[in-house]
């Protein structure tokens, strides 16, 4: 919602302002500079990124504009679910959750929270933990840097896409300024035919370096922070599991293991004691 609202509020602003000061939109539709920007735009942004980037770049984008699912609801979810996990396993000991690890969807506890289990990658994160616990005595400092290595990995592949963004907002200025050079380059043939046809040509010109630098910083770069501050939020899930996690290994008791993923989760997103304990009751 807020990536349409500020859209609208640049695309006001600027048209807005510009017809006010006595300018022509008929001016502005040029269809070829527009082919030219986008076109070399998208060209050099499929020749700079592999597949997976570009997948995730669209993905990305459509996530922007439906939401991002890492909203306090789901970190309650997530935290709700540790909590199920940890006192199974300090009620019936740490061999009682193999079952829940090895097969999550058949688990009664993991299925019970849909918004997780749609996280794959998160899923994944989680259950593999569990099992490394189950399986071994694993120091807590072994466990805690293993899972920091992860998390490290994980933050380079979520922030991936915005970087890859953030390049093309960088270079669509110049692309506009290419745009505007091949227009007074056509504006050469119309040297003959009088200053009208040479001011249209050179107005259509100069559009596409209007429309490089506009779609630049107007758009794309405020669209590649936005898809940053929804990495960082996907990154608190990590961040909060391991260390729930870290905190049960510790010998914390289960409601004192979620408290510690609960104080390691963004403060805007982050439900207060009390909002917590009572969700997890209801569960």
């Amino acid at each position: 919602m807020l990536l349409i609202i500020g859209s609208v509020i640049v695309i006001a602003s600027v048209l807005g302002g510009y017809v006010l000061h006595g300018g022509s939109l008929m001016v502005l539709w040029q269809p070829t500079e527009l082919l030219i920007i986008f076109g070399a735009a998208l060209g050099s942004f499929i020749i700079a990124n592999p597949l997976h980037t570009v997948k995730e770049v669209f993905s990305g984008i459509l996530r922007l504009l439906t939401g991002s699912p890492f909203n306090k609801s789901y970190y309650m979810d997530l935290l709700s679910m540790l909590y199920e996990i940890f006192d199974k396993s300090r009620k019936q000991g740490v061999m009682s959750i193999e079952e829940d690890i090895d097969n999550p969807e058949s688990s009664q506890i993991f299925s019970r929270y849909p918004a997780i289990m749609k996280s794959k990658e998160l899923l994944s994160f989680i259950t593999d933990y569990l099992r490394i616990i189950s399986a071994g005595n694993l120091a807590t400092h072994e466990l805690e840097g293993m899972m920091e290595n992860e998390i490290d990995s994980r933050q380079h592949e979520l922030e991936e896409p915005a970087h890859a963004v953030n390049k093309i907002a960088d270079a669509l200025p110049g692309l506009g300024i290419v745009a505007a050079v091949l227009g007074i380059v056509i504006t050469m043939n119309f040297l003959s035919e009088g200053p009208e046809r040479i001011g249209l040509s050179v107005a259509a010109a100069l559009v596409g370096t209007f429309l490089g630098i506009w779609m630049g910083y107007g758009f794309v770069g405020p669209t590649s922070i936005a898809m940053e501050h929804a990495a960082k939020y996907e990154l608190k899930a990590y961040e909060c599991v391991k260390s729930a996690i870290v905190a049960t290994v510790s010998g914390q008791a289960p409601q004192m293991a979620i408290e510690f993923g609960r104080k390691a989760l963004p403060t805007d997103k982050r439900p207060d004691f009390q909002e917590l304990n009572d969700h997890v009751r209801s569960k």
